[in-house]
């Protein structure tokens, strides 16, 4: 039986494909700072988060949008694991 994938794999083969980084998903550490390291602006923001809707089937309100929720790949994941939870 396959292994299922943790929320941080799958943020992060999403991220990659919707931003098509040349990087491989493996290569993202969890606490990375992605604005920073892949020079992910508001635009590229935004389709993380439609990714990240599209993937875990999650909606977010408008004031749940803040850098610190989208900054690394830990805290993304934790915050769809307390959506997740609610």
């Amino acid at each position: 039986m396959a292994e299922e994938k943790t929320i941080e794999q799958r943020l992060k083969e999403m991220i990659v494909q919707r931003l098509m980084l040349k990087v491989k998903p493996e290569d993202i550490t969890d606490e990375e700072p992605l604005m920073e390291a892949y020079d992910i602006d508001s635009v590229r923001l935004f389709e993380i988060v439609i990714g990240i809707e599209e993937v875990f089937d999650l909606s977010f309100e408008e004031d749940e949008f803040s850098i610190e929720t989208f900054q690394t790949v830990k805290a993304i994941a934790e915050k769809i694991r307390e959506k997740q939870s609610a």
